[in-house]
């Protein structure tokens, strides 16, 4: 077989076979076929999109370029969730163990942030010692004893999307939905899990801004992965202003850990969400058969304390600091500058807006714009008003920290841009939006 055949095939609209398609991601995995070429196929792949079953082959084909997880000795349904980024997005650090203690595996492998959107994997460093690059290994024993760990990629799962990843972006392929939903399957399916849920966000702060473009995604992802034989089903979800309080990594995380120890009034949003989340997975991998008594489950586990204690094992077996999660208030440190950010008039918070949120959670130091930056752990924002909160003059809105004079300025100059506020009240927001299944 040869390269050149594949791409003059797919350059004039002919469907790829299995065999054209394994060919395609052994030689970005292995480095046999050039860069130029596999540049080329992107582009055809783009001005001819791949059909829902060539989606579905290219997925599998990237997922088999190297090296996948096998749960099949543990009997439990395995189930993981993938979000398309967000900025105070911290859900997964009380997921992953809240959905564990339902009696399903979790075996839950995150990224790193990027731009204005965080990583989870960012966020657990910001324990002391904590270990995102687990052996296999470590991760079947720890998924046998626990039914959860939560685990960065591991260089041989699917390199093929790695290679061509950094292509789309390159050669201006990004937007072509059938190579988005390729590059986040595949890595998923050689997972090695039963079942997905997708958290498909929309508005400013998100990968898809409009409704409609995330209508389509989820549409797609759930599609293709039923193809693949998985049990899936998307939720589309309001980014167009942050997620819960905390914007950062530290404060993130005391965050997600105050919430699964049962301060469900602490950002509303960020909990429903969370239920709602931990609910649907259970559904799909067939645990429990309505979504009524799931959510309930999910309530009673972080109501009798089994979630937080389900998290406070996982710190410890992957090097974490116990104290993490018996006091977060103490343990989690703010970055030792700080400036708060008061209401002029009284009225309303209106708006703050998600992406611009992020971009001054950069600034400050709580991401990046490499993946060679270093980011700050205790650099963040936490805002102490929301969307539709009454405000009266002096009142704190917002609370940044940086441990630089310049990026405290410079941040906080970033977040006034995103902050509205007026007389008027505005209308309350749904935080989720549709239920694809």
């Amino acid at each position: 077989m040869r390269m050149i055949d594949v791409i003059i095939k797919k350059r004039g609209g002919k469907p790829l076979t299995q065999e054209e398609f394994n060919f395609v991601a052994q030689g970005a995995a292995k480095g046999t076929v050039p860069d130029y070429q596999l540049s080329a196929f992107l582009m055809a792949c783009f001005l001819n999109p791949l059909s829902d079953k060539e989606t579905a082959l290219f997925t599998k084909a990237m997922a088999h370029s190297g090296g996948r997880l096998d749960f099949s000795s543990t009997k439990l349904p395995k189930v993981d969730k993938h979000s398309t980024g967000g900025v105070g997005d911290g859900i997964s650090m009380a997921l992953a163990p809240l959905v564990a203690c339902g009696g399903v595996a979790v075996p839950m492998m995150s990224g790193r942030g990027l731009g204005h959107t965080g990583g989870t994997l960012d966020k657990l460093e910001s324990m002391k010692n904590f270990e995102v690059r687990v052996p296999v290994k470590l991760i079947y024993r720890q998924i046998q004893k626990l039914n959860v760990c939560m685990f960065g990629q591991t260089k041989d799962l699917a390199p093929a999307d790695k290679k061509l990843y950094s292509l789309r972006d390159a050669t201006g392929t990004v937007e072509s939905r059938p190579l988005i939903v390729a590059s986040i399957l595949s890595k998923k399916y050689a997972e090695g899990v039963d079942s997905l849920l997708m958290d498909v966000k929309y508005g400013s702060g998100a990968f898809m801004q409009k409704l409609e473009d995330s209508r389509k995604l989820a549409r797609a992802l759930v599609s293709t992965a039923k193809l693949l034989g998985l049990k899936c089903r998307a939720l589309i979800t309001y980014m167009d202003q942050p997620l819960g309080r905390a914007i950062g990594n530290a404060n993130e995380m005391r965050q997600a850990i105050q919430i699964l120890k049962g301060d469900k009034t602490l950002a509303p949003d960020f909990y429903e969400l969370l239920i709602e989340e931990a609910a649907n997975m259970l559904v799909i991998s067939g645990k429990v058969k309505d979504i009524k008594k799931a959510r309930a489950l999910m309530e009673e586990k972080i109501e009798n304390g089994e979630a937080a204690a389900k998290l406070r094992e996982m710190v410890k077996w992957q090097g974490g600091d116990p104290k993490s999660v018996d006091d977060p208030e103490g343990y989690f440190k703010d970055a030792k500058l700080k400036l708060e950010i008061k209401a002029e008039a009284s009225g309303y918070v209106q708006h703050i807006d998600a992406k611009t949120a992020g971009m001054a959670g950069v600034l400050l130091g709580a991401g990046r714009n490499t993946m060679e930056d270093v980011i700050d752990y205790g650099a963040g924002i936490w805002l102490s008003k929301k969307s539709g909160d009454a405000v009266k003059k002096g009142d704190v809105i917002a609370t940044l920290y940086a441990s630089d004079k310049r990026r405290l300025e410079d941040g906080a100059a970033l977040f006034k841009q995103a902050l509205k506020t007026g007389k008027k009240k505005p209308a309350a927001y749904k935080i989720i939006k549709e239920v694809i299944k």
